[in-house]
Formats: structure tokens, C-alpha cells, sequence
């Protein structure tokens, strides 16, 4: 049996921690503990991504990937009124950032409350309040401190480079539905940790090596540049909804290929043939924009066969939704694939 409980739990524990590309010695912390209660070894790279590796005589490697750095920003100036100039980290719906609650994060461990708002954030007051485009130019961070000036805000200890978290806003549904910014990639997160549970859990030895990459940079690019000799790559990443797609929250989708190319057709039809065995609730889709850490470690140069696998999200990048049904047929779709 699958640990429910367990996969909900931890769910909600990830992605309350701010960890933008970059940013995320917390959340690596959190994993290294978690990984360890579990009774498994974790190592970090320079990158800092965790690695697992298990079952190191097997002649054959198959590695696994989630990522758990997420999208956020960075301030890059501080204006003359005491607000905040931004830059994305990563690629959000940026007109999704407008009025959402915020914390900025200084080099010297201070927190500050805030609020991104477009330059007219009044009806009241800008005639252009709802037309204004929503961009990085257009749009600033709102200080929950008395400040007026830039003078203010740098005697805060707020400066360029610090780091900017969103408010995640999760709430898990008893009727399945989990609702949360950066689903993409935490729920992969908890189904990889789920999936080191459940082979504990029931005393399950494979017949292959097993390499678990929890990768910190991917939303920027290059997540798994950096990762063991592997076989075979699954990236375990959140499958898209939407227009012409077949993929729903409550799938687990295959990707056949995105913006990076095709995914290799043997391990792909091998995840197929596994889904029909299982007769899971599947989707088999191409992403028009879209890439991975599989694509990472294949511009990298690493040698192997690479493929795609991830629950349905709504929305991605934006206020992201998925569903248990679909978590929890990714999370079979592994271990049928690892344990045939």
C-alpha cells in the first residue's frame, strides 16, 4: 500500500519552505533530514542538487528526477519611494504576481513582508489600473515597513540580490484536489520520497542501480547538468493541461517530446507498456514549451536514454492545480516500471 498520509503530509511541508533557483539551502536541509529519517543515504553535488543511490553492484542504472527549486524573483534596485524593483526567477505568468503576498530575504537572515503590485495599483487612482501590461518594468514590490525612500529600505538590510518568495497558498481538498504555486515540481518531490517509503516500507530489493537526483536549478536551465552515470533518466516533472493535450490532473502523463526534442521511444514505450499493465488512468502528450532535467543532462553530455513522466497540473506556472488521482498513478506508474 501507498502511504497516503505520508505522500499528503510531506506534500504540505515542501512547499511551505521558499525555495526559488538558487535559494534553497531550507528546503535541500529538509530533504537531506527526510531522506535520512527514511533510513537512506543522501549526498549533495556543488550544485547542491541531493543524490540517493541505491543498490550500488547492479550492472544496470536507472536515475530518477525531481527538482525542488521553484519560480520567485530577486530585487534589482530599490526606488526613490521605498518600493521594490524586480526580476523574475524562472518564467511565471508574470500578470499571476499582482497583488500576491510576498517575503523578501536578506543576506543577513531577515525577512520582510510584502506585496507584488503593478505601477497603477489603485482604480481610484490610474486611469490605466486594469490595462497596464504586467512585466517586471511595469510592476514593483510594496514594503510592509514604514519606508518612503531608498535610504529606508537599505537601512532594513534589503539590497540588490536579495531573494523575493512567493506565498504558495496550498490547500489540499478532501475531495482530492491539491491546490498550491509550484506543484511544479514539489508534488514530484513528495512522490519521489513516497516512492523511497514505500521500498522500504515493503522490503523491496531491485535487480538495478537506483539513483534518485533531487536537482535545485532546473527552472533556470540546468537542474541536472550535473548528475551520476546513469542508463536510463526518468525525469518525474509535472505534465501539461491544456489546449489540444490529452493530460488532465488526474492523469499521469507521458511525454513523448517538448521543446528539447523527442524523448527516447524504447524507455518512453517501456512507461507506456507499464501504464496499460497497471491499467492506469495515462496520458501520452507533446509539449510545445517545455523542457526538462532530462534535457539539462542532455546538453550536458551525459550518455543515456531519456524520459518524461509527471502528474497533470493546471495552470503551470501560474496557480498551479493537480489532483491525488494523478499523483498517486505517477507514483504507480514508478514503482510498476522499477519493480517489473
Amino acid at each position: 500500500m501507498i502511504d497516503k498520509d505520508y505522500l499528503l503530509a510531506i506534500t504540505k511541508k515542501i512547499l511551505a519552505i521558499p525555495s526559488p533557483s538558487g535559494y534553497t539551502e531550507k528546503c535541500r536541509n529538509l530533504l537531506i533530514t527526510e531522506i535520512e529519517s527514511l533510513g537512506f543515504k543522501a549526498e549533495t553535488n556543488n550544485y547542491g542538487n541531493v543524490i540517493v543511490n541505491l543498490n550500488k553492484k547492479q550492472a544496470k542504472t536507472i536515475g530518477i528526477s525531481a527538482h525542488f527549486d521553484t519560480l520567485g524573483a530577486m530585487v534589482s534596485g530599490i526606488n526613490n519611494d521605498g518600493t521594490l524593483a524586480f526580476k523574475t526567477v524562472g518564467g511565471p505568468i508574470l500578470p499571476t504576481y499582482d497583488g500576491e503576498y510576498c517575503t523578501i530575504h536578506t543576506r543577513d537572515g531577515k525577512t520582510y513582508n510584502g506585496t507584488f503590485l503593478s505601477n497603477s495599483p489603485s482604480s481610484h487612482v490610474y486611469k490605466d489600473a486594469t490595462s497596464i501590461d504586467r512585466n517586471s518594468s511595469t510592476m514593483h514590490v510594496r514594503i510592509d515597513e514604514l519606508v518612503c525612500s531608498k535610504n529606508d529600505v537599505k537601512a532594513l538590510g534589503i539590497n540588490n540580490g536579495d531573494y523575493i518568495s512567493l506565498d504558495p497558498k496550498t490547500i489540499i481538498f478532501a475531495n482530492g484536489f491539491i491546490k498550491s504555486r509550484f506543484l511544479d515540481d514539489k508534488i514530484c518531490v513528495s512522490i519521489l520520497l513516497t516512492l523511497l517509503k514505500y521500498l522500504k516500507d515493503h522490503k523491496i530489493t531491485l535487480n538495478k542501480n537506483l539513483v534518485f537526483v533531487f536537482s535545485c536549478y532546473e527552472e533556470v536551465g540546468f537542474g541536472a547538468s550535473s548528475i551520476p552515470q546513469v542508463d536510463e533518466f526518468i525525469a518525474c516533472d509535472m505534465g501539461c493541461v491544456g489546449a489540444n493535450l490529452e493530460g488532465s490532473a488526474t492523469k499521469v502523463s507521458i511525454c513523448s517530446m517538448d521543446s528539447s526534442g523527442p524523448y527516447d521511444y524504447e524507455l518512453t514505450g517501456k512507461l507506456i507498456a507499464s501504464a496499460k499493465e497497471k491499467k492506469l488512468d495515462y496520458a501520452i502528450d507533446v509539449y510545445p514549451y517545455y523542457g526538462s532535467d532530462v534535457s539539462a543532462a542532455r546538453r550536458a553530455g551525459h550518455d543515456f536514454k531519456g524520459a518524461l513522466i509527471g502528474p497533470g497540473v493546471e495552470a503551470s506556472h501560474g496557480m498551479e492545480r493537480t489532483h491525488l488521482k494523478g499523483v498517486l498513478a505517477t507514483l504507480e506508474l514508478l514503482i510498476t516500471y522499477l519493480t517489473n
